[in-house]
């Protein structure tokens, strides 16, 4: 697949509506041969960075349009659903001044970026724990939840200060709780009750992961989600990622024979 991107802005805030690309650069995908929930890894930024003796904050900054050009590819493949590991609880380890980058630019993308994708006609979602996160990436998130709320083209979910376990172990405290109310006995609970009380019960289960950099690890993403997912590991790492990389795991997914613990 040859794409030609040189009338492409991904940094540009004023991308119209539709269509983000020449239709004829589109690939056709069967009805009903796309992924309804994709999760992406987006791993490398600071290799990337490394690479060209640069700080690995600069990765962080070059990744922000390929998540714009992933989020309009996701649109025009037909994806319903996006989550877009984004910063995860493990991401705390990392040095303080990296962490505070990673907030403040999470932060501030979600601010910059909410008219864009409101005109886009992305829902936008958030996945993750609210201790430790900063009030204002929070307060951020939540204006952009209320602002995209009714949209209905595609959710888009970030996942901040987000892990599959934490997020297993919130849903059975929430469960927990309950049974200790006396609203629940323990014995009824069942894969259903835990799935209801994940942090978006309502979004499917996830189809298909990619993982970018090369990296053939899932790092703690969507561990109940993700357990009949396919996965796709691509070389590239995530600032040098592209719609045509989204669309060539899309069209790999495509030829799969997805049997669910069937023969």
């Amino acid at each position: 697949m040859s794409i030609d991107f040189s009338q492409y802005d991904p940094t540009s805030l004023s991308i119209p509506a539709a269509p983000f690309s020449d239709p004829s650069i589109i690939p056709h995908f069967e009805k009903g041969s796309v992924p309804r929930h994709v999760g992406v890894i987006m791993d490398g930024n600071g290799r990337w960075a490394k690479e060209r003796g640069w700080v690995r904050t600069e990765g962080h900054r070059h990744a922000e349009p390929v998540v714009f050009d992933i989020i309009a590819a996701a649109i025009e493949a037909g994806v319903r659903y996006l989550t877009l590991y984004t910063f995860s609880t493990e991401n705390w380890n990392r040095s303080p001044s990296e962490v505070r980058f990673l907030m403040g630019f999470s932060r501030d993308i979600i601010h910059r970026r909410v008219d864009q994708m409101n005109e886009w006609g992305v829902r936008v979602r958030w996945s993750g724990r609210r201790p430790r996160l900063w009030k204002s990436v929070i307060d951020e998130l939540e204006r952009a939840e209320e602002i995209t709320k009714n949209n209905k083209t595609i959710d888009v979910v970030f996942c901040i200060n987000y892990g599959g376990r934490a997020e297993i172990a919130d849903a059975a405290s929430a469960i927990a709780r309950q049974v200790a109310a006396g609203k629940l006995k323990g014995d009824r609970v069942s894969e259903k009750m835990i799935a209801e009380h994940l942090y978006n019960p309502d979004i499917p289960d996830c189809d298909l992961v990619i993982r970018t950099s090369g990296e053939q690890r899932v790092s703690n993403f969507l561990a109940w989600e993700a357990a009949y997912a396919e996965f796709e590991f691509v070389p590239e790492l995530f600032p040098d990622c592209n719609r045509e990389v989204f669309w060539r795991c899309i069209e790999d997914y495509t030829h799969r024979h997805r049997r669910f613990g069937k023969a």
